[in-house]
């Protein structure tokens, strides 16, 4: 299920952020993340996937990578009775 997961926030975050497709270091405000695109992602991860986030995590300043893996533990979570 992860994987399905960081998928899907792997696309969400490209499409909001125009970041290039494949694998990239980048950090949200490195790809020039504002605060009206975290909202869009934390908006469509919660209305797509049916995780809510914490907008402040994307203002930690993460990576695809990092932020991906806290949405998939926080579905994890959330799986878990």
């Amino acid at each position: 299920m992860s994987n399905d997961v960081e998928q899907s926030v792997r696309s969400i975050w490209q499409e909001v952020l125009s970041a290039p497709d494949g694998p990239s270091d980048a950090t949200f405000f490195e790809l020039q993340g504002q605060s009206i695109s975290a909202v869009r992602i934390v908006a469509r991860i919660a209305d797509e996937l049916g995780i809510e986030m914490d907008i402040g995590e994307l203002f930690e300043d993460p990576d695809l990578e990092t932020f991906a893996r806290s949405v998939a533990a926080r579905a994890k979570e959330g799986a878990t009775p």
